[in-house]
């Protein structure tokens, strides 16, 4: 398998897995439904020309992605070049061990197409489903991230926290794929410190832009930036920033309205709430012609800078897999290649490119890089020549974020004060 190559941005969907009644039609498509849908849209965000595909994490109806790593997996395996990522991983809940196998495990399974966002969630009874306190979701999120950098960092782990089990002489398995571990992404709609741990790690930050007015984002990216070049990352422009969105498109801007207002109106987030014309003005929902989500989505790069990932929510909402399919026609055809070329303009030469780990592992290793990691001729990698690691060398201890993570729990500790 291969994988997308470094291009200035990338474009995808994401999908909350919800399971939704049609309201213009009265059905609920099953479980069993749902996520065979959600295959199918997977596959075709890759034949339309996306780059990425998220999902989402759950453990409550009405939403069905309880386990997004099996998930994703299956899509790689019938995928080539699609970067499969999650809407979120949450980190409060899943056992710091187990997020950093399950993902490097992925990483293998695909060739190096994975990343994730990291979350704290936003349903509150999950927490003692798993054993936790709600009010200590943030300090959670704290040491159970900084735990994951050690095991992703370092091949023998010595470590002790205030909530789980210490570990001794502990190596989680298998090591990240060319032992460069998945890019991480920590998402938040609402918190400065999630902003401030993304920062600190050199990690990307993801604001799900789907809710609130341009203003509220502004804030934490613009905190995310400035404490990103604090800690010696880069410059604020360098910093890796991904954006949420949502679109309706149809060819004209009344057949979009007419089609998507009773999803809009039952929707279980925002359904009866504000009108579909408030929403769309306060938030950046956009409703319309091709041409009115291009240019809702190119003025982003005037509230937030140059950034790296742009995703749209596009299958909610009780939305049928026939629809869901045209939208992303719609969006694959007609927005995404303009977008590409606008967002391109005047983009200055040291913003970074999207990160994939193919440049990752260029970045760290040069073509001194493990055989496994390399791409082939073909476009593969080398995943079963001469073993697992035959090449593999240590990594530079100062390379980027996992040079933050070695520096240890600073950040943990200044956070919890």
């Amino acid at each position: 398998m291969s994988e997308t190559t470094t291009s200035q941005m990338q474009f995808g969907i994401f999908s909350v897995s919800d399971i939704t009644t049609d309201p213009t039609t009265g059905r609920t498509p099953s479980e069993a439904e749902r996520i065979q849908d959600i295959v199918t849209i997977a596959k075709h965000a890759e034949e339309v020309g996306l780059d990425v595909f998220a999902l989402g994490e759950h453990h409550n109806p009405p939403f069905f992605s309880s386990s997004p790593t099996t998930t994703l997996a299956y899509i790689g395996a019938q995928t080539t070049d699609l970067i499969l990522s999650t809407a979120t991983t949450l980190i409060t809940t899943n056992d710091p061990v187990k997020i950093a196998e399950d993902y490097a495990m992925l990483q293998h399974l695909t060739g190096g197409r994975v990343d994730l966002v990291m979350g704290r969630g936003n349903t509150g009874p999950v927490y003692p489903w798993f054993g936790q306190d709600i009010r200590q979701g943030l300090p959670l999120a704290i040491e159970n991230y900084a735990l994951l950098r050690q095991l992703w960092d370092q091949d023998v782990v010595d470590w002790e926290g205030r909530f789980r089990s210490p570990l001794q002489g502990f190596t989680a398995t298998p090591r990240p794929l060319g032992g460069v571990a998945p890019f991480v992404w920590h998402g938040s709609i609402r918190t400065p410190e999630i902003a401030e741990q993304a920062a600190y790690y050199g990690d990307g930050f993801f604001a799900n832009n789907i809710f609130w007015p341009k203003e509220h984002y502004q804030r934490l990216i613009q905190l995310y930036r400035q404490r990103y070049a604090h800690y010696g990352h880069g410059t604020p422009e360098q910093a890796i920033v991904g954006l949420g969105g949502q679109a309706f498109v149809a060819k004209s801007s009344q057949d979009a309205v007419n089609a998507f207002r009773p999803y809009f109106d039952n929707a279980p987030v925002y359904g009866h709430g504000p009108s579909l014309e408030d929403f769309t003005e306060m938030t950046p929902l956009t409703v319309g012609s091709p041409q009115q989500v291009i240019d809702r989505y190119a003025a982003m790069r005037d509230h937030y800078g140059d950034y790296q990932r742009q995703l749209f929510l596009m299958d909610h909402a009780g939305l049928p897999l026939k629809t869901v399919l045209e939208q992303l026609d719609l969006l694959g055809g007609e927005v995404v290649p303009v977008l590409r070329a606008e967002l391109a303009k005047d983009r200055p030469a040291d913003v970074p490119d999207a990160p994939t780990h193919a440049a990752r592992v260029e970045a760290v290793y040069g073509d001194r890089a493990p055989r496994e990691a390399r791409p082939t001729a073909a476009g593969g990698n080398n995943l079963t020549v001469g073993g697992p690691y035959q090449d593999t060398v240590a990594a530079p201890a100062s390379t980027g974020a996992g040079a933050a993570a070695r520096a240890g729990s600073a950040f943990g500790a200044a956070a919890t004060r």
